[in-house]
């Protein structure tokens, strides 16, 4: 008994002295404190959804509004000009306009990457008829814009299978991945890059899938939260707590007994969504393996891998800096340090 009120005694009090050398910057703010996040329209936005449904990021002292963009150029343009604080964005994205080589020429110096989502769940999508890489010869296919997004993935994904652009196959920019998805079902384009589900939504509609892009790739940093750093800098509670909440809806989604009110949430929020298939984007978006990267950290070797494709593919051709200089991971360290705190 003497032993347990000694450590008990010693507990309290390394307890306290840990909370008292807190940093003010860990505590949600004082009151709820919006954020416009901006996304692309699409099932790999459901931790946003888990978050908000479940009160995740209630629980941060934040308030979460999501903007659908209809594309990349808008996307970054937007988050540019401070019409909203985060942008749930392609790493390459991000990449892209820091280093003056994005669609639109607008200063993007101010941008970084402070949290990973996953590693794209790319897949190559063909319109109904066409099965191989073979007969994407002579085809038109769709980008984002070819100087963003995924675009390069495609680019590279189609080399190594002996397709050159504009000499085996052209490309037309038709928006983010919603309006190239629907174009694909239409049949308007042979193939366009799918992220999923909209791969698996495809499928469904007698599209098909002959790639796995994300696999061909190794490790590749797909969908970043990006924000302006120094919007970022000054606020620093509300930056965590979005990390922390996302970081909470993801334990959510991933404990079994949530895949019944997981797969409602997503099929409330995904158009067109049947059982059927949020059951299979539920396999896939939450794989253990290769679903959502579990902690969401951003994976360095994923964005060495995109900064690689852009020393390839982007224009005007220059070489990049080291990886380091477009991520800042201090925010999801401070969001996992202090997490057994229960906020």
């Amino acid at each position: 008994m003497k032993f347990l009120k000694i450590a008990l005694s010693v507990a309290t009090v390394a307890l306290m002295t840990g909370c008292a050398s807190l940093p003010s910057s860990v505590s949600a703010p004082a009151a709820p404190q919006t954020l416009k996040v901006n996304i692309f329209p699409g099932g790999f936005n459901w931790p946003i959804w888990v978050a908000q449904e479940q009160g995740f990021f209630a629980k941060q002292g934040v308030v979460v509004q999501t903007i659908n963009t209809p594309n990349s150029r808008e996307q970054l343009t937007g988050l540019i000009n401070g019409h909203f604080e985060i942008a749930m964005t392609a790493v390459d994205n991000l990449l892209a306009y820091r280093e003056g080589q994005g669609a639109a020429p607008v200063d993007g110096s101010g941008l970084i990457a402070v949290m990973g989502s996953d590693n794209g769940f790319l897949r190559l999508g063909t319109r109904k008829g066409i099965n191989s890489f073979a007969q994407l010869k002579g085809q038109e296919l769709s980008v984002d814009a070819l100087t963003t997004g995924y675009a390069f993935v495609l680019l590279e994904v189609l080399e190594r299978n002996n397709l050159q652009l504009n000499r085996d196959y052209t490309v037309v920019t038709a928006g983010g991945v919603l309006a190239r998805y629907n174009d694909l079902v239409a049949g308007k384009h042979a193939g366009t890059m799918l992220i999923a589900p909209f791969d698996v939504l495809a499928k469904e509609r007698g599209a098909n899938v002959i790639s796995d892009a994300s696999a061909a790739l190794g490790e590749y940093q797909g969908l970043v939260a990006g924000v302006r750093e120094t919007w970022a800098r000054n606020n620093r509670p509300a930056m965590v707590g979005y990390i922390r909440g996302w970081r909470d809806a993801l334990d959510w989604m991933y404990d079994p007994r949530n895949k019944e009110a997981a797969i409602a949430i997503f099929m409330k929020n995904v158009n067109g969504a049947t059982r059927q298939s949020a059951e299979t984007s539920y396999g896939i978006l939450l794989d253990p393996k290769n679903g959502f990267t579990r902690d969401a950290a951003i994976t360095v070797k994923g964005v060495e891998t995109a900064v690689q494709l852009r020393e390839k593919y982007g224009k005007p051709i220059k070489k990049l800096q080291p990886v380091q200089a477009y991520i800042d991971t201090s925010y999801h360290q401070e969001a996992s340090r202090w997490r057994w705190l229960g906020r």
